[in-house]
């Protein structure tokens, strides 16, 4: 089927997607949501205030696990708000920057990993306090295997030159559509968070493992080649 993108927005796309890798499940439909919404984006709303806001998300999320201990389970729809705000803030925080022509690269990309690393940090310690005994560890759990795959993330930098946020199919995107469903079901179902944060928590312990021996195959690979040159310079 031929493509019904016009050649503004396809070059949109291109703009804001310059500075990583994509490979996750919702690639094609995000970037064409964020193409059009950073020409949407009032001018007087800066980078840095959508950065704050996605850590507002995150504060939000906190929020409806805290409201949730003692009064309605519906306030955990809260979170899936957070979510939603944080994915906003978040995913347009740097592209609005590439699409004004007005990119602190480095800068950016510091700012990015700390704000998302305190957000799951609120995240993660939101539902360790709405959680009840032993089930709390899950939230430790999940800040050490999203922290553990933010590393990934560096070391993939590092190793190949491409920064990806994504694993395989799966990124933050996805992650936030996946819990937002996990809260929902807590709501209709309460306890059902416990049993769902154990599986997720499961999954991403064997995705960063899967993640963590295919870097140290490409490392490995590197350091055989950069060997086998220095022998060959010996050589000669």
């Amino acid at each position: 089927m031929k493509s019904t993108l016009s050649r503004e927005t396809k070059e949109i796309m291109k703009i804001i997607s310059n500075d990583r890798v994509r490979t996750n499940l919702l690639k094609n439909p995000e970037q064409k949501i964020l193409a059009f919404l950073v020409q949407h984006v009032p001018s007087w709303i800066s980078s840095n205030m959508l950065t704050a806001l996605g850590l507002f998300g995150s504060i939000m999320v906190f929020s409806g696990f805290i409201l949730a201990i003692n009064n309605h389970k519906n306030y955990l729809l809260l979170s899936v708000l957070g979510f939603i705000i944080g994915w906003f803030g978040d995913s347009l925080d740097g592209r609005i920057a590439y699409f004004r022509n007005k990119p602190r690269k480095l800068y950016g990309f510091i700012l990015d990993i700390t704000i998302d690393w305190i957000g799951i940090i609120i995240i993660g310690c939101g539902y360790i306090i709405y959680s009840d005994g032993i089930w709390a560890l899950l939230g430790y759990g999940f800040v050490v295997m999203y922290g553990w795959e933010m590393i990934i993330a560096l070391m993939r930098y590092k190793i190949t030159g491409r920064y990806s946020i994504d694993s395989g199919k799966l990124g933050p995107t996805e992650a936030r559509i996946i819990i937002s469903a996990i809260l929902v079901a807590e709501v209709l179902q309460p306890g059902s968070i416990h049993y769902s944060a154990l599986f997720v928590s499961i999954i991403l312990f064997f995705v960063n493992v899967i993640d963590t021996r295919k870097l140290l195959y490409i490392a490995d690979s590197m350091d055989m080649k950069e060997a086998r040159k220095k022998t060959k310079g010996e050589d000669a």
